[in-house]
């Protein structure tokens, strides 16, 4: 019983590019069967060989994978009983995925699978644009382009462009990563006598018509960096230059404890843009900090302790490792149970010990309305707090009254301003109930706050008289406005 299929490559020109012994397979094969017959060598051959094509599967499917599936499954069929041989543009170890089914699926099952001869459209495509792939080469499906694995310092050739939807796809996915008039070139029949290549800027590549199922386009590597100024590599690059023998002298004198105050001021920078909902400075403050990470994974790079790479891979593992209903097989159906798996993730992580406290995990830098706010989290995990709303409410009311009564002894100051703790902690607690984080909240008042008082400045300055000789009613009575003018703003 025969089970053989030879596979050979119809390369990327015409007949007078063909080797004899391909052309010799094609022209006394039985039993043909073309990937497609739209090619520059079945043209010329037509009238002298038999064949089958694939063409018709192309039409009747718009998923590609099914379509390489059905060529593969009626393959195999046709094997079960004759030798085949099975023609494909190019080189058939080159881009051809039928190919590479059939290597595995059909000697799996006990096929003899040979691969003959062809020559590849990369070596007549380099040949046409005239470029070295040793200068650094990608060769990508348009079918699973992707902006991430676009690697833009180097050559990169886009093949399987075969319309232009599929050039509409690539362009958009281009336009990701490069500027809209990059120029890219459209390469068409690369070592036929129809070989075309024509220049276009990328918003135009999908307004080509003469693309068909021998195009490929072609990106040339990036002449400027600054094109590439948004990806994290060139990001870093520019980091560890700035700390270089020949960088900054104030980066390059910088460590993990001078950092330390730049961290926290861009941190509540960040703060202050969110609160405001300001798009731009949270881009750009989003920024600031990157940089301070960044920062100090390069120090730890140029001391030989760890790197950025150490620091992202620890992150990646970490987020896998504590959210299993995600990548493994556990099942979930609330936040809660999602913060319930984390929290015993975590412990797992960290092991038990006599001499451990729940309350360790809560960073001793924390600002104090964020640490209070944490340790009562901690605290009411296992059962340490009030049942209900009512009892942080009268603890409220119980911290009032012993501060009311320190201030009315006049005693020591400092007992006046232990119990105004006590007091802020018992109303951390009550915003803690209603899922608020003090230290957010307050941030957000002394933003409030100072906007209104600028307001105040403002229309001061306007009717031209100086605060310090305005009323309090005077003062008020702008305070107001302000507050009339957030609300309306809040209510668009």
């Amino acid at each position: 019983m025969a089970k053989k299929i030879t596979i050979v490559g119809l390369g990327a020109g015409d007949l007078n590019q063909l080797p004899f012994g391909v052309y010799q397979l094609l022209t006394k094969a039985e039993h043909l069967f073309l990937r497609t017959k739209e090619h520059p060598v079945i043209h010329e051959l037509d009238s002298s060989i038999r064949y089958e094509s694939f063409d018709s599967i192309y039409e009747e499917n718009e998923d590609f994978d099914r379509v390489y599936l059905n060529i593969v499954e009626t393959l195999l069929q046709q094997a079960e009983n004759t030798d085949i041989v099975y023609a494909v543009p190019g080189h058939p170890l080159v881009a051809e995925k039928t190919v590479q089914l059939l290597l595995t699926e059909g000697r799996e099952k006990g096929y003899i699978v040979t691969v003959e001869g062809g020559q590849s459209f990369l070596d007549a495509t380099f040949q046409a644009l005239e470029i070295d792939p040793i200068e650094g080469f990608q060769l990508v499906d348009a079918m699973t382009l992707s902006s991430e694995q676009l690697q833009l310092q180097g050559h990169i050739i886009i093949t399987q462009v075969y319309d232009q939807l599929i050039a509409s796809e690539v362009k958009l996915t281009l336009m990701e990563q490069l500027p809209d008039d990059y120029k890219v070139m459209i390469v068409t029949a690369a070592g036929s006598s129809q070989q075309e290549l024509k220049e276009v800027e990328l918003y135009e590549l999908d307004r080509e018509t003469n693309v068909h199922n021998l195009t490929s386009v072609y990106v040339p590597p990036i002449a400027e960096e600054k094109i590439v100024y948004h990806q994290f590599p060139t990001f870093r690059k520019i980091i560890a230059q700035l700390r270089g023998p020949n960088g900054c002298p104030w980066d390059k004198e910088q460590t993990h404890q001078s950092l330390k105050k730049y961290l926290i001021e861009e941190c509540y920078e960040l703060i202050e843009a969110i609160d405001k909902d300001d798009i731009d400075h949270m881009i750009e403050e989003l920024g600031d900090v990157l940089l301070q990470v960044v920062l100090h994974a390069q120090i730890g790079e140029d001391e030989g302790m760890f790197s950025i790479d150490d620091v992202i891979s620890g992150i990646s593992e970490k987020m896998v490792r504590r959210h299993p209903h995600v990548f493994g097989e556990t099942a979930v159906n609330s936040t809660d149970e999602v913060l319930a798996n984390w929290d015993e993730i975590k412990k797992n992580e960290k092991g038990s010990s006599e001499t451990q406290s729940i309350l360790d995990s809560v960073a001793g830098s924390l600002p104090a309305l964020s640490k209070a706010y944490h340790l009562q989290k901690k605290a009411a995990k296992i059962g340490f707090d009030w049942p209900s709303i009512d009892g942080t409410w009268e603890k409220v009311k119980e911290e009032i009254r012993e501060f009311e009564e320190e201030i009315s002894l006049k005693r020591d100051q400092q007992l006046i301003m232990k119990e105004f703790g006590d007091l802020l902690f018992a109303l951390v607690n009550v915003g803690r109930h209603y899922k608020i984080e003090s230290e957010e909240a307050l941030s957000s008042t002394n933003v409030k706050f100072t906007d209104r008082f600028n307001y105040i400045e403002k229309q001061a300055k306007l009717i031209g008289k100086e605060l310090e000789k305005m009323t309090l009613e005077e003062m008020d009575e702008l305070w107001n406005e302000a507050k009339t003018l957030d609300k309306k703003r809040d209510e668009q």
